[in-house]
C-alpha cells in the first residue's frame, strides 16, 4: 500500500513514517513544514527510504498514494481535504483543533473518498469513551468534570480528546452544557454543567480523566499515554483498514466495533 504522510517531520509524523516502513507500506510522499530535502526515513530513524520531505500540498496531486495520513495543523487539514478527494486518496487524520470549516472540508471530501478523522487514535481512549457513556447514563445525578493534561507546546485547549469525551457525556445526559474553567465567584455548581479543565506543562503526552462525583463517593475514569507510538499505531491500523473502502465518514468505532 502506498501512503502519503502530511506533517511527516513532526513528532507524530516521524512515528507514522517509522511504523509505516515497519509495516511494509510504501511511503510515497512526505510533506512537512521544515526539514525540506531530508529523507523522511532517515528523519524517522529507519534509514533512507528514497522519499524526501517537501513543503506544500500540491505534491499530493502526483503522489499516487492510496491513503493519506495526516498529523498536521487545522488549516493544513482543511486545505488537503479537497486535494486528496480530487486525487482519490483516502484520508486518515488525527489533527486536533479543527474549525467548523475544517470539519466541513472533511465532510465534503467524504462524498468522494473514504475519510477517517479521530482526535485520538488510541484504542484505550476509544474504550474510555465507551465507559464514560455507560457511567454517565448509570450515574444520572452525579456531577461530571473532565481534566486533561498535555505538554507545554500544545497549542489548542481543551484537547480534541477531552472535547470528544464531553460530547460522549452530553449524548448520555441530554441538556448538559460545557463550562470551561472557573474563576471569581461563579456561584454554586448547577446540575447541568460539565466542567472542562486543561493543564499544560512539561512533556506530558496526554492524560485524560473524567470525574463523576456523587454524594460521599466518586468514580474516576483515566487514560494516560506514555508513548506517541500508541497514536501512530492507531493511524497505521486505520490506514490499513480504510484502504479500498467506499467514500464516506468512518471512525475507530467502525474498525473496533
Amino acid at each position: 500500500m502506498r501512503i502519503a504522510v502530511v506533517g511527516a517531520n513532526g513528532r507524530m509524523g516521524r512515528a507514522v513514517v517509522r511504523l509505516a516502513v515497519a509495516a511494509g507500506f510504501d511511503v510515497t510522499c512526505a510533506v512537512g513544514a521544515g526539514d525540506v530535502g531530508r529523507d523522511a526515513g532517515e528523519l524517522a530513524g529507519v534509514g533512507a527510504i528514497g522519499t524526501s520531505i517537501v513543503d506544500g500540498l500540491a505534491v499530493l496531486e502526483q503522489a499516487k498514494a492510496d491513503v493519506l495520513v495526516d498529523f498536521s495543523a487545522p488549516a493544513v487539514t482543511e486545505a488537503l481535504a479537497p486535494i486528496a478527494a480530487q486525487g482519490g486518496i483516502a484520508i486518515v487524520s488525527g489533527t486536533t483543533g479543527l474549525s467548523e470549516a475544517g470539519r466541513h472540508a472533511l465532510e465534503h471530501a467524504a462524498t468522494r473518498v473514504a475519510v477517517l478523522w479521530e482526535p485520538n487514535m488510541s484504542v484505550g481512549v476509544f474504550v474510555l469513551s465507551r465507559l464514560v457513556s455507560q457511567a454517565v447514563a448509570a450515574l444520572a445525578e452525579w456531577d461530571i468534570e473532565i481534566v486533561e493534561a498535555h505538554h507545554r507546546l500544545k497549542v489548542d485547549a481543551p484537547s480534541g480528546t477531552a472535547l470528544r469525551l464531553a460530547e460522549t457525556a452530553q449524548r448520555a445526559r441530554a441538556g448538559a452544557r460545557l463550562v470551561h474553567g472557573r474563576q471569581g465567584t461563579p456561584g454554586a455548581r448547577t446540575s447541568d454543567e460539565i466542567g472542562m479543565h486543561a493543564l499544560r506543562g512539561g512533556d506530558v503526552l496526554g492524560d485524560h480523566t473524567v470525574h463523576l462525583l456523587g454524594g460521599g463517593e466518586r468514580v474516576e475514569l483515566t487514560h494516560r499515554a506514555t508513548s506517541r507510538d500508541v497514536f501512530a499505531h492507531g493511524a497505521i491500523r486505520a490506514a490499513r483498514w480504510i484502504h479500498g473502502k467506499p467514500a464516506g465518514r468512518y471512525g475507530l468505532a467502525d474498525i473496533l466495533g
